[in-house]
């Protein structure tokens, strides 16, 4: 007969409900790694992390960050965390507090399309249309074609682009990207529902 464990191990709770795709679950399971006497700082850090993670895709930004800054205390270096926390930090309206940490994220990890991506926005909203251009493609560069789809889709959605959604940069999704960038307000992005079926 099977013996099942009554409380489960903290990598238990990490490796499968702390990272699970159901956020409120993921919720959860950080929270009780969180608080399980014993977890060690590098599975904290993760947890932290993670819940954090799952509070910002449901657009719970404001406990999103009080998260990140644990987990940042506890790993400074955490390259994932920072670009996340300043997502939050530009999807609360307050982009500037997440500029510095976009720009350690880079120093640490220069090619990861969503920190560039996170750069990008940044400075679309600071007006600075060259840079964000270039940072967008720079992302697409390092992200390819999963990127491509996204930006195609939110394109689509603010009605700039009629192609394809098929991770092609083309140049009508070129031009899509650079009339949204010149265009105040728009966002290359879908929706955070949106277009997930078809990017996954």
């Amino acid at each position: 007969m099977l013996a099942i464990a009554s409380t489960p191990s903290a990598a238990d709770i990490r490796d499968n409900d702390c990272f699970s795709e159901d956020f409120a679950r993921r919720i959860d399971a950080c929270t009780a790694l969180i608080d399980a006497p014993g977890t060690g700082l590098a599975d904290l850090a993760l947890a932290y992390s993670a819940r954090a993670l799952a509070h910002s895709v449901r657009g719970n930004y404001e406990l999103a960050i009080p998260d990140y800054d644990k987990s940042l205390r506890l790993d400074p270096n955490s390259a994932v965390a920072l670009n996340n926390r300043a997502w939050a930090y530009f999807k609360l309206g307050q982009p500037e507090r997440g500029a510095a940490d976009v720009e350690r994220a880079l120093d640490i990890m220069p090619d990861s399309p969503h920190t560039l991506d996170t750069r990008a926005h940044i400075r679309q909203w600071r007006g600075d249309k060259g840079g964000a251009f270039r940072d967008y493609e720079s992302a697409i560069r390092f992200g390819g074609s999963p990127i491509i789809k996204l930006y195609q889709c939110g394109l689509q959605a603010n009605s700039l682009y009629s192609g394809e959604i098929d991770g092609l940069y083309t140049t009508d999704t070129r031009k899509a990207l650079e009339a949204c960038v010149a265009t105040s307000g728009c966002d290359p992005l879908p929706p955070d529902e949106e277009c997930l079926r078809i990017t996954s």
